[in-house]
């Protein structure tokens, strides 16, 4: 058995490996893109119409509405809650969802970064951004839409999860649960194309693969538990997947944030596997205590929240020091030359923006198998990786460990 599971371990890393290899050599991404792109342009372009008609009912009620709406769904929205979601004793529903998350923002990406379909334009369009977050998506390409297809997923397995925790199987219960999925859905993907986000095309895109996703999803999501909770070589399989999957990236036709984005997510996910795998028994079994039982009350859970919260951006803070000073040291004892856009400002060579985004962005790949032209790294990204594998260990693991001592 241990063999078979090695064996299928093997195949997955090599097929990664050689798509990372076959993908460089046969351009694949441009290629895709070039039959890609212009369709998905077309319609961006004649979805304009469509777009002008909706925010005709402009208001600053809407604006706040739709702005709102977007941050509760949105990548830093989900950050701050899953911790919460985990120490409120639904461990099963905060790592899947964690997981989740994390398949759907590299699928979104991906595709994103492959497509390079720009946004809808503006002007015409009219484009409110009234956070930070809206204006880094705002540089990001547009299709699919990220909001729609994690809101699909995400909303679609919370609503799985539920009933299937209460055991209720009332049609009307299951009616409300499905219509208020459908409501959220609908209203994030209107608030998208209101705020002149996203083209038509782009929210059906999202949604399409969002249904798509949370489907695969749940086929498969028992069978991802039981591996990550019992599996063989689970810590040094998924560690070789999350650095193969910095490198199964495409190269998007301008810099975008959206390389970033996937990196934060790969190191949250393997934080959170490492720390499952090796404390499961002590505070993510079945039998853990949930929030509103006699063993985790109110007080008890606010509690962890204000222990937690401050443990694990303190981790946060320290993973980045401890990877500013590591990642430097590998990279110049392998005889890799380096660079650093912003976290470490001695590193910075004297590279042009575009073309530093590029060699972040697109040369890993290159470098590790076939030495291209592009002889520098960027070693951002690998602090990047281990800041937020240390964050999200650190919510499953040292934080748990610590409401332990406190009896929290």
């Amino acid at each position: 058995m241990e063999s078979v599971l090695a064996a299928w371990q093997v195949a997955t890393l090599g097929g990664i490996v050689s798509w990372i290899m076959i993908s460089s050599c046969l351009n694949v991404t441009q290629k895709l893109r070039s039959l890609l792109q212009p369709w998905v342009t077309h319609y961006v372009i004649i979805g304009t119409a469509f777009i002008l008609q909706i925010q005709k009912y402009q208001h600053k009620f809407l604006d706040s509405l739709f702005s709102g709406l977007s941050c509760v769904v949105s990548v830093p929205f989900y950050t701050g809650f899953l911790p919460l979601v985990f120490w409120s004793g639904h461990v099963k529903l905060a790592r899947h969802m964690t997981l989740l998350m994390a398949f759907c923002d590299y699928l979104g990406n991906t595709i994103k970064d492959t497509v390079s379909a720009p946004r809808p334009s503006c002007p015409p369009v009219r484009r409110v951004t009234a956070t930070k977050d809206e204006k880094e998506n705002a540089l990001e390409y547009g299709l699919p839409s990220s909001h729609t297809l994690n809101t699909v997923c995400l909303a679609g397995y919370l609503l799985h999860y539920v009933l299937s925790y209460s055991q209720n199987n009332y049609a009307v219960t299951q009616f409300a649960g499905v219509a208020l999925f459908c409501l959220l859905v609908g209203l994030i993907a209107v608030g998208r194309i209101y705020l002149g986000m996203h083209s038509l095309v782009d929210i059906i895109a999202g949604l399409a693969l969002g249904l798509a996703v949370l489907a695969f999803w749940l086929t498969v999501h028992e069978y991802v538990d039981n591996f990550i909770i019992s599996g063989q070589n689970v810590l040094s399989f998924w560690s070789a997947l999350s650095f193969l999957l910095l490198f199964a990236y495409p190269t998007p036709e301008l810099p975008t944030p959206s390389f970033e984005f996937h990196t934060a997510f790969n190191g949250v996910a393997l934080g959170i596997v490492a720390g499952v795998h090796l404390t499961y028994y002590q505070f993510h079994h079945e039998a853990a205590p949930v929030i509103f039982s006699p063993q985790l009350s109110i007080p008890a859970f606010v509690g962890r929240i204000l222990v937690g919260m401050p443990t694990i951006l303190l981790v946060k803070f320290c993973s980045k020091a401890l990877a500013k000073w590591i990642v430097p040291v590998i990279s110049n004892t392998l005889g890799i030359p380096i660079k650093s856009t912003s976290y470490i400002p001695m590193l910075n060579a004297p590279v042009k923006g575009k073309e530093s985004d590029k060699i972040k962005q697109s040369s890993y790949a290159q470098k590790l198998f076939f030495f291209s032209g592009q002889d520098i790294f960027d070693v951002d990204t690998g602090i990047r990786f281990l800041q937020y594998a240390g964050l999200a260990w650190s919510v499953v693991d040292l934080a748990p460990s610590v409401f332990a001592h406190l009896r929290l």
